[in-house]
């Protein structure tokens, strides 16, 4: 059965150099739920884990999982399982000695155990690889192996601190999808750590961005990256950023995806917002290519800005024409210039 994770006040501070890792942090997961807690290296999110799995102890606030409140009580006794960056194999063991071992604490018959091993390595497609060590194994065998020890326990709650990041991109691709239909079909309420904003996009059902402790914004992919709550949430989450242009008494924000030479626009109209601009560098990346140019009469100065726009469209750099560039107006985002945060939109003049 799934369980509801939830945290109400949350705060870890350090004495040493008076660092606030977790700074009043209200969170509630849904029973299933894949949730994603993102953010740059330092800003708490690592912290916030160790202090759901038990291993730190909060400076205030409570943890709840299923509803009850687990404060004070061991890893063992939470009902979790997690699994690391290192996945912290036992090396002189085999694969299947590794997978049974909590099971095998647990003082579980050995009948039972090697049901559940080998359910478990079924179900990850490493059953062939039970008699082998963890030196004879690649980075993602290693990470299923870990996984399959964590599932055998049959926990109510999955708490994954960045167990990709060992691995090679192409296999990082492979491992997410994995990782997504994994959870899918357990059902079993799963917090993910992560850096890297694809791995969140990719596989959280919502995602939490954290910086310096605290969450500026939790919600589904689409609506984080769409709507961001301020220009943390708005710089952090897309490659290239959101651009961001001063106004003066607030800030412009676009996605360069949505800033497209005028031919581009799907249609035309009041709606949309027409400027020229100066193309300086094209990066050609794939099926996209980056745009970078620099645009009068949205700012006080020359802002410089990024459009992605798909291959097919032509665009050229020159030092002395300009490229008639549009955007609709439903995509413009505004911000307050000072505190940063969203504000209600407003009209562009030129």
């Amino acid at each position: 059965m799934a369980h509801v994770v939830e945290v109400r006040g949350l705060k870890k501070h350090f004495e040493t150099g008076g660092v606030r890792a977790v700074d009043g942090v209200d969170i509630a997961t849904s029973a299933g739920e894949y949730l994603v807690l993102l953010g740059p290296s330092g800003c708490g999110k690592t912290t916030l884990l160790r202090v759901i799995a038990g291993l730190e102890e909060p400076t205030e606030g409570e943890v709840l999982i299923g509803g009850n409140v687990v404060n004070g009580l061991p890893p063992r006794a939470r009902g979790i399982a997690m699994v690391f960056q290192s996945y912290a194999l036992y090396p002189h063991k085999s694969v299947l000695q590794n997978i049974d071992f909590p099971l095998k604490a647990a003082g579980i018959d050995a009948d039972a155990r090697q049901k559940k091993v080998e359910w478990a390595a079924e179900l990850l497609g490493i059953d062939r690889l039970l008699d082998r060590k963890p030196r004879n194994l690649s980075g993602g065998e290693r990470q299923r192996v870990a996984l399959a020890r964590a599932i055998v326990r049959d926990p109510n709650v999955f708490l994954l601190d960045e167990p990709l990041s060992n691995l090679d991109a192409k296999l990082r691709t492979s491992a997410r999808d994995e990782l997504k239909r994994f959870q899918e079909r357990l059902g079993t309420t799963t917090i993910y750590v992560t850096h890297d904003q694809v791995e969140a996009m990719g596989l959280g059902d919502r995602i939490a961005v954290i910086f310096k402790g605290k969450v500026r914004q939790i919600g589904p992919p689409k609506e984080v990256y769409s709507d961001p709550a301020d220009t943390f949430v708005a710089t952090f989450i897309g490659s290239p950023p959101m651009n961001l242009i001063d106004r003066g008494d607030h800030l412009l924000g676009f996605r360069p995806e949505n800033f497209l030479p005028v031919e581009a626009i799907k249609s035309q109209g009041d709606n949309v917002l027409k400027v020229d601009v100066r193309v300086y560098r094209i990066e050609y990346l794939s099926g996209d290519r980056h745009v970078y140019a620099t645009v009068s009469g949205l700012g006080h100065d020359d802002a410089h800005i990024i459009s992605r726009i798909p291959a097919t469209v032509d665009v050229a750099v020159s030092e002395d024409r300009d490229e008639r560039f549009a955007i609709h107006e439903r995509d413009l985002r505004f911000f307050d210039s000072k505190t940063g945060e969203r504000t209600e939109p407003r009209p562009v003049r030129l």
